[in-house]
């Protein structure tokens, strides 16, 4: 049975590095750990050179010597694959294995992740040295799973070696078979880029004012997921011909240009998450009109939700963040460490893992904390951390439950890597992404991430009273007909401007818009523009409420007999006047909201970008704001989430604020960690939190 998400246990672990350390604190630092109530350790992933000193030379000691050490524990180990950091003698003498910038300028040795996917040389090492460590270390009995690399796309997501070149265009070649398939998807036929040879086409390059083939950059950011994926799948068919029954093999984070939904399907057995809300606190990044802060990495361990509906938290903060070049950032304040931990859980994670026990002394993260500061001397974080454990011994009957959400946010990864090579698509993402995670957040409205894949059906969207799309630029006909089927069940889908206007390979389609959507949203778009700087906003009224349709506005026209139009662009007198713009839109009084009955549900096609407001107004106008407010109340600054196992249901409401928070709890629980029945007023302290079985 796997040790840890076996639906039994929540565990804590911890990253440690033996070899940054004496031999002889290795006891000590273990005995510690498991007094701490650490149950699971991560090793091993930037650590090549102590298992191959020299091309071909294998050695095992420094790490069969650790884990004797650890086998008289009750720790258990994670160990990692260590391909993300190539050792110097490698990439010395093989540097066609390193990545490059666009400009074809080598990224050398003194980093990290700076070898690419698709160099057959790397490609070689790296099966060499997995199958060192599957044969050798796969049967150790303190060993319970495995980590993939590191971090797959961190650092840079973007791959230019004339090896991913070469394997570009085997990639083109395999999806379209021919160059004149190849230059009609691209539409070559645009500045004379015409290709008649395979030989002509690179992976994008620098051109003059850094303009690009937007066809091109498309199937350039699937080649580098593809590339990534492979990469990982090599590894994963290595080690499943070693591992003992019931081990697992992970990777951790969600980057770009990754497809991480399909690296899980294929290659693993859940994602791992690294978590690092104090981010939220970079001097560089931090802005103090920030809704969210820290609490907005709710959003990236929905994202991981979506992938793994139970995960793991890999990487954990529990220290200051940074290295010695970037990411100044502030020690967690106390309690912080428990809130995030409890974010983390909240979310679906049923093991989290800190990084890291001992802040290192060398090198590049000497800034990055971990739970114990340089000396090693006992201190703050340590016992939060031993609370932490004290806490979670209460809350096992939880683990295996799952998150629940009625409201799902609809992505696909063809709309987000075009949004990345489109400015026009990526602001409108940008700005409705961003709100409509904050409205649901302020209002106790817990969402999920739904990805569209070629296998998602329709009873998997049924699972949501609403869906929104915000801006799918990108449709097919089979994701129409899938949406098409959840609406005419029963479902609400809300999408928005600048919807349906591009096909797969991202070229613009000629048919009336909102395209293949038409049909389903009732929608006609005579004309379309961004918000003129002039005009500072625009604003719709809808049932008597200003909603600002923000960044771009789709004039808007009903389509078919169940079409009506139930919100207007506001001329400047009655919308902006009062904030100073003179100027009112052309298009004052034309549709700026349509609502389309289809089947048994409703299609919503709203002309903007979401603002704050306007989301807020569409998650309470469409009945869908605070689900669980029969059960509690609670500040804005509190993030309410509830987990469900069976008939048992798990309510957690998170204080971000340093500030107390007063909540009421509107019928009787169980609260977790004082194991005692509770109901009406509750205090939270600053940074605090609140765990109960309803």
């Amino acid at each position: 049975m796997r040790y840890i998400l076996n639906d039994q246990s929540l565990v804590l672990g911890v990253c440690y590095y033996p070899e940054h350390w004496p031999r002889s604190a290795w006891a000590g630092d273990l005995r510690r750990m498991t007094e701490a109530g650490i149950r699971v350790i991560r090793i091993a992933e930037f650590a090549w050179n102590k298992f191959e000193p020299e091309e071909g030379r294998y050695i095992f000691a420094f790490f069969d010597d650790f884990l004797e050490e650890v086998e008289k524990t009750p720790i258990k180990v994670i160990f990692c694959t260590p391909t993300a950091t190539p050792p110097a003698w490698l990439t010395h003498k093989y540097p066609e294995v390193l990545n490059a910038r666009m400009d074809g300028v080598l990224y050398r040795h003194g980093s990290r992740r700076h070898y690419n996917y698709n160099s057959p040389v790397y490609q070689e090492f790296s099966r060499k040295i997995v199958e060192q460590f599957g044969a050798h270390y796969a049967a150790h009995p303190s060993i319970i799973g495995w980590q993939i690399d590191n971090e797959l796309n961190c650092e840079t997501s973007d791959f230019y070696s004339e090896s991913d070149s070469a394997a570009f265009r085997r990639f083109l070649e395999e999806k379209y078979g021919s160059l004149e398939a190849l230059n009609e998807a691209w539409g070559t036929v645009f500045w004379n880029q015409t290709y008649t040879a395979w030989e002509e086409i690179f992976v994008p390059q620098t051109t003059v004012s850094n303009s690009t083939n937007p066809h091109r950059v498309l199937d350039y950011y699937r080649f580098v997921s593809a590339s990534a994926r492979r990469f990982c799948k090599m590894q994963a068919d290595i080690l499943r011909k070693y591992i003992k029954e019931g081990d697992f093999i992970t990777t951790n984070g969600l980057f770009g240009n990754l497809d991480n939904h399909a690296m899980t399907a294929e290659s693993l057995d859940f994602i791992t998450y690294d978590s690092y809300p104090n981010f939220a606190y970079c001097l560089d990044d931090y802005r103090a009109e920030d809704l969210l802060k820290d609490r907005k990495w709710s959003r990236n361990l929905s994202e991981s939700r979506s992938v793994s509906p139970v995960f793991g938290i890999m990487e954990q903060q529990s220290g200051a963040n940074g290295w010695n070049t970037r990411m100044e950032a502030p020690t967690p304040r106390p309690g912080q460490l428990t809130l995030w931990t409890m974010q983390s859980i909240a979310h679906g994670a049923d093991f989290v893992s800190y990084f890291r026990w001992r802040t290192c002394t060398v090198g590049t993260e000497i800034y990055w904390h971990g739970i114990l500061d340089y000396s090693g001397r006992e201190n703050r974080r340590l016992r939060e951390v031993r609370a932490v454990a004290e806490k979670l011994s209460h809350m096992q009957e939880l683990a295996g439950s799952r998150y629940v959400a009625k409201v799902g946010i609809l992505k696909d990864y063809d709309n987000i890597w075009d949004a990345q090579t489109d400015k026009w698509h990526e602001r409108v993402d940008r700005e409705s992404q961003k709100n409509l995670f904050a409205a649901a957040q302020l209002t106790h409205t817990p969402v999920d991430f739904v990805y569209l894949t070629d296998t998602t059906t329709a009873e998997e969207l049924a699972r949501y009273e609403l869906l929104f799309y915000p801006h799918a630029s990108i449709l097919t006909k089979e994701r129409v007909a899938l949406l098409e089927e959840y609406v005419s069940a029963g479902g609400q889908l809300v999408m928005g401007c600048r919807t349906g206007y591009k096909d797969p390979n991202g070229k613009c389609v000629t048919d009336c818009l909102p395209g293949l959507a038409c049909r389903l949203t009732g929608t006609d778009i005579p004309e379309y523009t961004f918000v003129a700087p002039d005009l500072q906003k625009v604003y719709a009224e809808w049932d008597g409420e200003r909603i600002e349709a923000a960044v771009f506005n789709d004039i808007l026209a009903p389509a078919g007999e169940q079409a009506e139009a139930v919100a207007s662009y506001l001329p400047a007198e009655d919308g902006q006047a009062a904030l100073g713009a003179a100027v009112s839109p052309d298009y004052a009084g034309q549709p700026a909201l349509i609502r389309n009955r289809f089947g048994e549900g409703t299609a919503w096609y709203f002309g903007g970008a979401f603002a704050l407001d306007t989301a807020l107004a569409f998650l309470r106008k469409l009945g869908a704001a605070q689900p669980f407010s029969a059960l509690v109340s609670a500040p804005s600054t509190c993030e309410i989430a509830v987990r469900k196992k069976g008939d048992a249901q798990y309510l957690f409401v998170l204080n971000y604020d340093k500030a107390p928070a007063s909540i009421t709890l509107k019928t009787e629980m169980t609260d977790l960690w004082a194991q005692r029945p509770v109901s009406g007023p509750v205090k939270l302290d600053g940074y605090g939190a609140g765990v109960y079985r309803i």
